[in-house]
């Protein structure tokens, strides 16, 4: 994950009927994510979004003795 990836972590995700997903916006403010929520459900209304918080823990692949 980048630094700019980790500036913005609030994601706004479209779900699929196939239990698939698809991250639409990123957004640094969850305010900013819920607006642009409100806007897409009210364009695609018969759609299903959600926002998230990305939050990805990066893992080394050091092993420490």
């Amino acid at each position: 994950m980048t630094y700019v990836e980790k500036l913005n972590p609030w994601c706004v995700v479209r779900h699929f009927p196939t239990m698939q997903h698809q991250i639409v916006a990123c957004f640094r403010r969850r305010s900013y994510a819920e607006a642009h929520l409100q806007a897409l459900r009210r364009l695609i209304p018969n759609v299903t979004f959600t926002i998230i918080f990305s939050l990805e823990v990066q893992q080394s692949d050091q092993v420490t003795p």
